[in-house]
């Protein structure tokens, strides 16, 4: 290995990728609510699923940032944490004012989360079960856009709006003053058929969110990962110091699936395949920059795209 490539490989394992800090607020505020919500809705049953990804019949996945289920009940939740104000215009855009002084348009924030409600209660009604459980009678769905953030000015919410307007405590209430019964096994087994985003964590603290194609770590873990039922997290370790640039091994990744283990080499030049959530088309991420993965499980097959 000539001195340019181990340079090279060296300065791509020190590089530090600091976290996007307006996404992270984001992320942070999803992960508060779900806490909460395992917190307050344990006593009476609620099960609590994030970032659920369900397929759309016309084209793509589409995200739902909570799904909350309990008896034969569901809540579809989209959760927004912006502070200023915000006011819902007669076509029922929600439209931010924000603390710095400008606007953005969200459109029809409430429109969109009531689709996707409607396409997860379809694909529920429509998949096959694995068993020949007794109706439970007609799934109760509320779909409900919960603004969290404790300093947000709110206006006059319309009647006929698509969804139900709560905040943080508000919504937390729900959950524990509602007791919706005995939990529906087939709901639970709707919802475990979905999946959610991958991650992957550079060093430095940045986070790619989206969707992990190939690990790029040669043919026999290429089938393996194909192959999987289960998710899969990594663990990488690097040697950064200037004596590393002297290492033909400097790389090592832990894999672990289904209560497998497999600690592999990485040799230079090796990339990870993926989608990340807002952009046009695949990347690939040097296994030098990458410090750890999670990657979902697979959605069953009848939560696929077709």
């Amino acid at each position: 290995m000539s001195l340019k490539v181990r340079w090279n490989w060296w300065r791509n394992r020190r590089i530090k990728h600091p976290p996007d800090d307006i996404h992270r607020a984001g992320e942070i505020a999803e992960m508060r609510l779900c806490k909460l919500s395992r917190a307050a809705g344990k006593d009476n049953g609620w099960q609590i699923y994030e970032s659920v990804r369900i397929p759309d019949p016309e084209g793509g996945r589409r995200e739902i940032d909570m799904v909350v289920i309990g008896g034969n009940t569901m809540l579809v939740v989209e959760q927004k944490h912006w502070a200023g104000s915000f006011v819902i215009d007669e076509q029922h855009h929600f439209i931010q004012n924000r603390n710095n002084g400008t606007q953005h348009n969200h459109d029809g924030v409430a429109d969109r989360i009531a689709r996707k409600s409607r396409i997860l209660t379809s694909l529920h009604d429509e998949r096959p079960f694995s068993s020949d459980q007794e109706s439970v009678g007609a799934l109760e769905v509320r779909v409900i856009v919960a603004m969290t953030h404790q300093r947000l000015e709110w206006p006059e919410i319309p009647t006929n709006l698509a969804a139900e307007m709560v905040d943080e405590a508000g919504f937390i209430k729900i959950l524990e003053s509602t007791n919706p019964g005995e939990m529906n096994p087939k709901l639970v087994e709707t919802l475990e058929g979905f999946n959610t985003w991958d991650e992957v964590h550079l060093h430095g603290g940045l986070m790619l969110k989206g969707d992990v194609y190939s690990l790029g770590l040669g043919e026999k873990l290429r089938s393996w990962f194909e192959q999987r039922k289960h998710g899969v997290t990594a663990s990488a370790e690097h040697q950064r110091s200037i004596l590393s640039l002297l290492s033909n091994n400097p790389s090592q990744v832990q894999l672990k699936t289904g209560g497998k283990n497999i600690v592999a080499k990485i040799p230079y030049g090796m990339n990870l395949e993926m989608h990340v959530v807002g952009e046009k088309s695949p990347r690939k991420v040097d296994w030098a920059m990458i410090t750890e993965i999670n990657i979902s499980k697979p959605p069953a097959d009848w939560a696929k795209n077709i």
